[in-house]
């Protein structure tokens, strides 16, 4: 037996390091322990900071004492009905649920490949992937074992076709064209780490929205290019039988029919609602005439009318395929939408606390002020700033499996730090997101890489995590690369990130 190469080495020993951290909630559970230890040990040392811009002097309040106890008592149910990433996601997923229960976005990413020429095949492949992410368990359990059939259909290695299925699903996740879950997640968890500087601001979902759309571009070319130029050069043809892929049938054609007509009228009722200077969509001006957009019932309620139309869509699609007998199917698919946030719900209750103990203490932004201090001592600039963050999250990403645990536990840091050298929450999250996205696809702890083995072993029972890695590396150096250089380009033209949001502070 050869000895494992200096590579898969480090690899194993960074899956072992993996293995060892505790669940995403034992870590929070753990870090609430830790942040009670270090008020107390803070307080008694006499740790201050004075505000940068308030001129206040902060000082740290112990949580172990009479008035740290008395608010654990007295917040800790508020702590997690009030966390702003909460409610918002949940409303999210109770349309989406259905959506995807009734076979709709299944059905779209099946539909969208399907036919797709040979010269556009791998392209469409990556960006269905990419825009699956709104629903991250189809585009993994549906586009990845179907990318693997088509590929194999077309006379190509179908274990290139699951690569590049699964650099779309995973190293596209926080690209889209549309507006999902995972911005409400972040955009919540950026508000509450934002209010450590000021209580005002919010994060919008739509606060990356821009950048995301370019973002789904580059991640579908990228993709693309290094499929065929990297991938199917090393894997070579297809070999053995080919199967073909499941056709779309007459019951989800007339379903997909029915969607197309409900998004046509549901786009039409949007435009009435924005475009005219009274329209019920568009916000107010302080005298009660005619406002803008920026801050606006559709702004402010965009993940309700996503959740309006996934529920709506889905509910059609399903009774129009035949998938729904009735409307209790569509409560169904909410009600088993809901199950599976169990573990996110748990999550969130102790990142919840967290971010409070955290915030109570006055550790958030003394560390936030010494770190603002430190920075503009070195004064890096705003892209060496930003781009070196990112390989910060890609590093961290191999680590930690979770990409909204991951987020509850840099953003009290990370995200006051930089507001108070300049840079904006906005800026600071989409940093996060590109190396949060470019490391999925090669760490053994992302939750769906064991699924992507076992699909691979359908067609290569030798293939194990060493090959998927190694098949994956190229994307991830790739995807870093080019994130980061859009990212630098986006500073230096200051382009705005989304609705309202720059990259700087005011």
């Amino acid at each position: 037996m050869t000895a494992p190469t200096l590579s898969h080495r480090a690899l194993n020993r960074i899956e072992a390091i993996g293995n060892r951290l505790p669940h995403p909630t034992l870590l929070f559970v753990w870090l609430c322990g830790i942040v009670l230890v270090l008020s107390a040990i803070a307080a008694l040392l006499g740790v201050e900071a004075r505000h940068p811009v308030s001129g206040e002097q902060i000082r740290a309040l112990n949580l172990l004492s009479g008035e740290g106890l008395r608010l654990i008592l007295e917040r800790t149910v508020s702590n997690f009905t009030q966390f702003a990433p909460l409610g918002t996601v949940l409303v999210a997923i109770l349309g989406i649920g259905v959506a995807e229960h009734s076979g709709l976005i299944g059905t779209l990413l099946r539909a969208s490949v399907l036919k797709a020429p040979d010269r556009l095949l791998t392209f469409l492949v990556v960006f269905a992937g990419v825009m699956s992410s709104i629903a991250a368990d189809s585009g993994y359990v549906v586009l990845i074992p179907l990318a693997g059939i088509i590929f194999q259909a077309a006379g190509r290695s179908p274990i290139a076709g699951i690569a590049a299925a699964f650099a779309g699903v995973s190293g596209g996740f926080s690209a889209n064209l549309l507006i999902g879950p995972l911005d409400a997640i972040l955009a919540g968890l950026s508000t509450e780490a934002a209010a450590l500087v000021d209580s005002t601001r919010t994060v919008s979902p739509a606060a990356n929205y821009y950048f995301m759309v370019a973002s789904t571009l580059l991640v579908a070319v990228v993709g693309t290019l290094v499929t065929e130029r990297v991938i199917l050069p090393r894997f070579g043809a297809a070999s053995g039988p080919r199967e073909a892929p499941q056709p779309i049938s007459l019951d989800e054609r007339r379903g997909l029919r029915g969607v197309g007509l409900f998004t046509l009228a549901f786009f039409t009722l949007l435009l009435a609602g924005l475009v005219p200077e009274q329209g019920v969509l568009r916000g107010q001006a302080p005298g009660g005439g005619p406002g803008g957009i920026l801050d606006s019932p559709f702004i402010n309620g965009i993940v309700t009318l996503i959740a309006v139309y996934a529920a709506v869509a889905g509910w059609l699609f399903g009774r129009l395929s035949r998938r729904f007998a009735g409307g209790s199917d569509a409560v169904m698919a909410m009600e088993s939408s809901m199950a599976t946030m169990a573990s996110y719900l748990v999550l969130m209750f102790f990142a919840a606390q967290f971010v409070n103990y955290f915030a109570w203490s006055q550790l958030g932004i003394i560390c936030a002020i010494e770190g603002a201090a430190l920075l503009k001592a070195l004064d890096p600039g705003a892209t060496l700033l930003l781009v070196s963050f990112v390989l910060f999250a890609a590093l961290i990403n191999l680590l930690i499996g979770s990409s909204s645990a991951k987020w509850a536990l840099l953003a009290p840091v990370f995200v006051p730090m930089l507001m108070l050298a300049g840079i904006s929450p906005e800026a600071t999250q989409v940093a996060y997101r590109i190396g949060d996205s470019s490391t999925n696809i090669i760490t053994p702890l992302m939750p769906y890489f064991g699924v992507v083995v076992a699909f691979a072993q359908k067609y290569d029972r030798n293939a194990g995590i060493g090959t998927i890695i190694a098949t994956m590396l190229p994307y991830s150096l790739w995807l870093l690369v080019a994130w980061s250089v859009l990212l630098a380009a986006w500073i230096l033209l200051g382009l705005p990130l989304g609705p309202g949001a720059g990259i700087f502070m005011p």
